[in-house]
């Protein structure tokens, strides 16, 4: 991207700046609009990358270089496609690469142990504590689903935990409790859907709020890009 001069008059790209023309801008090296998109980009790329990788930091690590990769090599997105699917691809490709990244790195630093060494040759000082957590955590939701499912109504309750907790078949369930497989089915549908509604209750908001990504973090994440564009020689650092 080589920077060009804004034309005067021209407003800053904002929330109403349609995505073509930030596109456009962004070509150009057009520093408001890169940060326009990210910022519209943001709470997408995060929750794709969270949804693969195990935790925060890395999928910002992922969101990051999606963004470089995207904007360095904006001459290849084409109009037929949305911009929106264009860069989600990148961040779900840019996450599988970091996983495998990982994984290999975990196989050259696998050290096969003897099965029957104690595992407490192994704990390191925080570990009891992360494990305790880690316990309290599962009962914790434990608790919170017995109490949900308990909630069910009798005629959805009992086909539930017949099929999730023992595992029974439809047509096995259906003879026991004398109803049609079609019944049956109707019946499990049901209770996951209001398992569904009190679990997005229990998580404040429902799941349209999990991993979010607004706020300082978006803005940081904006100013981590340009910069690293800047460093790239992707815009000038000196634009006004």
């Amino acid at each position: 991207m080589t920077p060009h001069p804004r034309p005067k008059g021209s407003e800053l790209p904002g929330p109403d700046t349609p995505e073509v023309t930030l596109i456009d801008a962004a070509r150009d090296g057009d520093e408001a609009a890169v940060r326009e998109l990210i910022r519209r980009m943001n709470p997408r790329l995060f929750r794709i990358a969270r949804g693969l990788v195990s935790n925060d930091a890395d999928a910002e690590d992922v969101v990051q270089e999606t963004y470089l990769k995207a904007f360095t090599k904006l001459e290849t997105f084409r109009a037929e496609a949305q911009f929106s699917t264009w860069i989600t691809r990148i961040a779900i490709n840019t996450a599988r690469m970091k996983l495998r990244r990982a994984e290999m790195h975990e196989e050259y630093d696998t050290v096969t142990e003897d099965p029957k060494a104690s595992d407490s040759v192994l704990v390191f000082p925080n570990q009891s504590s992360e494990r305790q957590e880690a316990t309290l955590g599962r009962a914790q939701m434990r608790m919170f689903l017995e109490r949900a499912v308990s909630d069910l109504p009798a005629d959805l309750r009992l086909p539930f935990v017949m099929r999730e907790a023992e595992n029974m078949s439809i047509g096995a369930i259906a003879r026991d409790l004398s109803l049609n497989p079609v019944t049956v089915k109707t019946r499990l549908f049901r209770a996951r859907r209001r398992l569904r509604t009190a679990l997005e209750a229990h998580v404040r908001g429902g799941f349209d709020a999990i991993f979010p990504f607004d706020g300082a973090r978006c803005a940081d994440m904006a100013d981590r890009v340009v910069e690293r564009l800047k460093q790239s020689g992707a815009f000038g650092a000196d634009r006004r």
